[in-house]
């Protein structure tokens, strides 16, 4: 292949600043949640106006930073997912604040337990998502708690904080009793929106794009709902019928995979409009099913399409299958028991647990131990910035580290204008509306945004505990830039994997894992296996994806050398879609494959994953694959050759 410009950015003039330093600053395309704005503005303003009619402002400020917290974490679609996901943090918060309470004032006794905290929490953050916002909450609450003087006894701070968050949860969870599988149904009807739109892509270069859509919204929807169907064990309940109705549009998406490079009579705008009307009939649980007016078919790619559609037809309408004995796609996740276990055995034996805990420790530790030494005004913040730029889910820390400095100076704007112009009392509440509705509305627009956002709600709490006015805002942006210099030297700079990224390893596991796919597709195991070899491939890749975007915003050499192998990524996800192809060809008459062509193929994969673990660069390799060229497998071995041909970047790039 010749130089790829795209994914690199190409060479961009001498003032124009690079493509991985400005890739953060560009707004998302996201709506703007309209609930979370509401549900913000009011979570954090009511505890101001309760504390000023006490006489207590100060209680209602912990009580809003409390809010703050599980606004922050209110992320997920599902309830049970924002009960999980506001409630478990606010323990761990709880236990942070006093902690951090206990050590106030302390010295070098503050530094070591903050080191300490620090490591668990990091290592805490390992396990998952709801684990990654307890470990920071444990962490950023036991920072404030260390660094700021609480009022009252030491067990006030964590019981307001903890009423905020549980305030938000109950703001969170007032529409459950109307809409309690709301959002399990919707993550489904989108489901079939986005197959409807991949088969309408069918044979155009905007397949791949629809393909990617259609996987973020497979694997959204099952966490959604294999996640309640850990603890729904009706066997008719409309869970199980919502299960078989996702169930349903795995092999109408391997059918598209088929009919994107075979299919004639399947590209025809009948057919997505017949999956349009069943995302209809899901979202309006339509018993009837509509007549079905499709193509005649005209080959094994087009019968595998045409047999999908009626199938999910009569499933969607109730005339399938009984669905409560259909299989769980992804099988039926463990007992919470067995996986809380599995978490922690894996937390404490993990290597990428126990570095990114030590690394969080060592910046922590340097943050506290700095502030010790040197008389800094707010120091608390440095340990704050040093936090939030070290999550490891949050993005590259090298980019963070940027976003922050710039959507910190873009906060400290306009909370310059909030502590001068505003006079700390009852005003606070309507200015408090109006900067906590930003914090929803900003965060899916980038994490610049989102700490523009944040920072002058922090602020204005932060000076009705202290009433410190305007002087807070000149130190908030020294410990944060300071916070930002820990973390990039201590936490990103010392570190060899932070210059020598190892992306490529988890690309050839993918490798290997299509390899595998291969054999398991034409070889002896049932369907359901094949199904879920798939999906877990897909799933997979779109993690692989998802580090490799992650790697594009690093520096050079990181992100030039994720810039080089992305186009491998493309062409693995081409391969397991081929693959897919000619499996549902087999399945609707086409001649299968021999097993001499089955293996030659699963041996040029193997051989790319080996070489993939070998090398830090993408050499070219022209793959021999003899075959039929008019057989089932012949684009297949195309796109495996595509795949070995890849040219690694000249050296200068």
């Amino acid at each position: 292949m010749g130089r790829r410009e795209g994914r690199t950015g190409g060479h961009t003039g001498r003032l124009t600043p690079p493509g991985w330093l400005t890739h953060g600053l560009r707004p998302a395309p996201a709506p703007v949640p309209k609930a979370a704005v509401g549900r913000a503005a009011v979570a954090l303003a009511a505890p101001l106006a309760v504390g000023l009619a006490a006489g207590r402002p100060e209680y209602g400020a912990l009580v809003s930073m409390g809010a703050l917290s599980g606004v922050i974490g209110d992320t997920a679609d599902a309830y049970r997912m924002r009960l999980l996901n506001i409630a478990v943090p606010q323990l761990f918060g709880a236990i942070g604040v006093t902690l951090g309470t206990l050590v106030y004032g302390e010295g070098w006794a503050a530094v070591g337990a903050l080191t300490l905290v620090a490591l668990v929490s990091g290592m805490i953050s390992s396990i998952g998502a709801v684990a990654s916002v307890s470990g920071l909450l444990l962490l950023l609450n036991a920072v404030v708690g260390a660094g700021l003087p609480m009022p009252g006894p030491w067990w006030h701070a964590p019981l307001l904080l903890s009423l905020g968050g549980l305030f938000v949860l109950f703001l969170t969870l007032l529409g459950w009793p109307w809409r309690a599988r709301v959002p399990e149904q919707s993550a489904v009807v989108e489901t079939y929106r986005s197959v409807a739109e991949l088969l309408a892509a069918a044979g155009t270069t905007d397949y791949d794009a629809r393909r990617q859509e259609v996987t973020r919204s497979l694997n959204t929807s099952y966490d959604l709902i294999l996640a309640r169907r850990a603890r729904d064990h009706g066997r008719r309940s409309p869970l199980v019928q919502l299960l078989a109705q996702l169930n349903v549009v795995v092999p109408l998406v391997e059918a598209a995979a088929a009919a994107h490079l075979y299919g004639r009579a399947s590209r025809r705008p009948e057919i997505a409009s017949a999956v349009r009307e069943l995302a209809t009939s899901v979202e309006r649980r339509r018993g009837s099913a509509p007549e079905l007016n499709l193509p005649i078919p005209e080959g094994p790619a087009d019968r595998a399409v045409n047999s999908a559609v009626r199938h999910a037809s009569a499933v969607v309408h109730g005339k399938g299958p009984d669905p409560a004995v259909m299989d769980d796609r992804l099988g039926r996740p463990a007992s919470l028991g067995v996986r809380a276990r599995r978490a922690v055995r894996t937390m404490l034996l993990s290597e990428p647990s126990w570095r990114y805990g030590l690394r969080l420790a060592l910046c922590i530790g340097l943050a506290q131990t700095l502030v010790s030494l040197v008389p800094v005004t707010r120091s608390y913040w440095v340990a704050l910035t040093v936090t939030f730029v070290l999550k490891p889910d949050f993005g590259s820390v090298f980019s963070r580290a940027v976003l922050r400095a710039f959507g910190t100076a873009a906060g400290l704007l306009v909370a310059a204008a909030v502590l001068a112009a505003v006079e700390r009392g009852w005003w606070d509440v309507p200015v408090m509306m109006v900067l906590a509705a930003l914090i929803p509305a900003f965060s899916v627009k980038g994490y610049a945004f989102q700490t523009a956002a944040i920072t002058p709600v922090i602020l204005t709490l932060s000076d009705i505990l202290n009433h410190q006015g305007f002087h807070l805002v000149l130190p908030r942006l020294v410990d944060s830039l300071l916070g930002c210099a820990i973390a990039l030297v201590a936490g990103y700079l010392l570190w060899p994997e932070s210059w020598h990224t190892r992306i490529g390893d988890r690309l050839a596991q993918c490798v290997e894992d299509t390899a595998r796919y291969v054999a398991c597709a034409f070889g002896g195991p049932e369907q359901a296996e094949r199904a879920h070899a798939r999906r877990r491939i897909y799933r997979d890749l779109s993690s692989v994806r998802s580090e490799f975007q992650r790697a594009l915003t690093e520096p050079p050499p990181t992100g030039r050398r994720a810039a080089a192998w992305w186009p491998l990524v493309v062409a693995v996800e081409r391969i397991v879609d081929a693959t897919t192809a000619a499996r549902v060809r087999v399945d609707h008459g086409a001649e299968p494959p021999g097993p001499a062509e089955v293996a030659g193929i699963e041996r040029q994969l193997r051989e790319l994953a080996d070489g993939l673990r070998s090398s830090e660069v993408l050499v070219e390799v022209r793959a021999d694959l003899p075959g039929d060229e008019e057989g089932v497998l012949a684009p297949l071995r195309q796109e495996v050759r595509a795949a070995r041909a890849i040219a690694s970047p000249s050296p200068d790039r």
